[in-house]
């Protein structure tokens, strides 16, 4: 029986196996300052291939070890100092790209260390995201090759983070035709019963009947509803952690109207409710002891003859009143409700996961989210938790003294601003939002791999997501 759309998304790569009764080839992670003093101690053979190669142990490179009957009989790995995720990344796309198909089906192979530090947590980790491909629409797929598991990998933390990572990827990576505002619904309401969570999802006209109007504004003009999905998992006596995510499945701009090549690829606009998911997947499969919260505001911006127009006063949940300056500013009005309805319940930690503002990606790049914070003792930890864990965010003002560019003689606040600062500007109108003075922190990540690399191909990616769980897991389970 075919799998429903729902179901390809979570299919996730898990190239892994408890044992084989095939011949096991051994990847052996070496770093290039222990190379000379490990080559060494092997036999001739080994030792005239390195010396007659290219290969110096650097991240990236690999090199096969022949026997003297010319059978493959080891793989040399290189890897960063510490230990990265692309490392298993480019030994599993170099294994691919070496043998045939027949080959991986008589094969496995296994970690094995000659450096101290390796991580072969990480290395695992790498492996199984160098296996994904967004393939659920392909009839013709290749042989996965199988990783034997190590007993020095931790593997709930290995399987959480693949399959978390591949979760953010496969909600990005599926297009709006096939991924709706139900479909997306669902797909949160899924990873809530795969964790024995609550969920409860409010649409139609309930959205305005619960006082939600920016949602139904936003949305309104696509034939599928808007909504907002209510997750709650973990124990009361636990410290609230609530996340919000930018639910908007697709953005054309709304009437004012993307541009071509703009409008490509705003299937990923959904992106801050994939990394919202992907976080909570990570939090409950792991166990981490907070009372967890998510949000999930789910809308279309399309354009019909009752949609929002640049120069509309609207409401918000909180009472402000707020200007329509442009409709293509659209997401940070429904995570605008969404915030307010998170902060009326005192959590102990907000956080907010928008594909905000292309200001962001001029300020920093595709890779590095920006962050944004209310409490100036949370951005050191946050930043330097981010780099030591490899999916570095970085910290841009919450600058006051630009408020007055997004306020209006005719309303409280407007939906964009006067000048040039946009990833602030859009960072100050969230804030306006909030209640109560939560500890909060607003991710503009691009939610997109531009250019593929190992282990992180074109399309949907996980911008900042790893980031935010190590800073809680430390926050709160150290």
């Amino acid at each position: 029986m075919p799998k429903s759309s729902i179901d390809r998304i979570f299919d996730f790569p898990e190239p892994f196996c408890l044992k084989s009764t095939q011949e096991t080839i051994e990847i052996t992670l070496i770093n290039h300052e222990n190379l000379d003093k490990w080559a060494k101690k092997q036999d001739k053979n080994t030792k005239n291939q390195i010396d007659q190669s290219k290969f110096t142990a650097k991240a990236g490179e690999n090199l096969l070890i022949k026997d003297k009957n010319g059978d493959i009989s080891a793989i040399l790995s290189g890897l960063s100092i510490p230990t990265h995720h692309l490392d298993g990344a480019s030994a599993y796309n170099f294994v691919c790209g070496s043998f045939s198909d027949d080959f991986l089906n008589n094969h496995t192979f296994k970690l094995s260390t000659a450096t101290a530090n390796a991580d072969h947590t990480i290395g695992s980790i790498g492996w199984g995201l160098g296996a994904y491909q967004f393939d659920h629409y392909i009839e013709s797929k290749g042989v996965k090759p199988q990783l034997l598991w190590s007993d020095a990998t931790n593997q709930d933390e290995t399987l959480a983070t693949i399959r978390s990572i591949c979760l953010i990827r496969n909600l990005i990576n599926t297009p709006a035709n096939i991924l709706g505002t139900d479909e997306l619904a669902a797909a949160a309401q899924k990873v809530a019963k795969n964790f024995k969570a609550k969920v409860k999802t409010i649409k139609n006209e309930e959205d305005l009947k619960k006082n939600f109007p920016m949602i139904h504004t936003v949305g309104k003009a696509s034939p599928r509803p808007p909504q907002l999905v209510d997750m709650s998992w973990g124990n009361k006596k636990d410290p609230k952690v609530t996340i919000v995510g930018k639910g908007i499945i697709y953005d054309t701009g709304g009437l004012n109207l993307k541009p071509g090549m703009y409008m490509r690829d705003m299937k990923k606009d959904m992106g801050g409710s994939a990394h919202a998911l992907g976080l909570a997947w990570m939090i409950m499969a792991l166990e981490l002891p907070v009372q967890l919260r998510v949000l999930i505001p789910i809308a279309e911006n399309s354009v019909a003859g009752n949609s929002y127009r640049p120069g509309d006063i609207i409401e918000s949940r909180k009472g402000l009143s707020v200007e329509i300056g442009d409709t293509d500013a659209e997401g940070r009005l429904v995570v605008a409700d969404a915030i307010t309805y998170a902060s009326e319940d005192e959590p102990d930690l907000l956080v907010d996961f928008c594909t905000l503002t292309g200001a962001a990606r001029v300020a920093l790049g595709y890779d590095i989210p920006a962050f944004f914070t209310n409490k100036d003792e949370m951005i050191e930890p946050l930043r330097k938790s981010s780099v030591t864990n490899q999916d570095p965010i970085w910290p841009l003002p919450l600058w006051d003294g630009y408020n007055k560019e997004i306020n209006t003689p005719i309303a409280d606040i407007a939906n964009d601003g006067s000048g040039r600062a946009g990833a602030i500007y859009g960072a100050l109108f969230l804030h306006r939002f909030l209640q109560n003075d939560p500890d909060w922190v607003h991710l503009d990540c691009f939610a997109w791999e531009q250019n593929g690399k190992a282990g992180r191909p074109k399309g949907g990616s996980d911008t900042g997501m790893r980031a935010m769980f190590e800073y809680i897991k430390e926050r709160y389970a150290a």
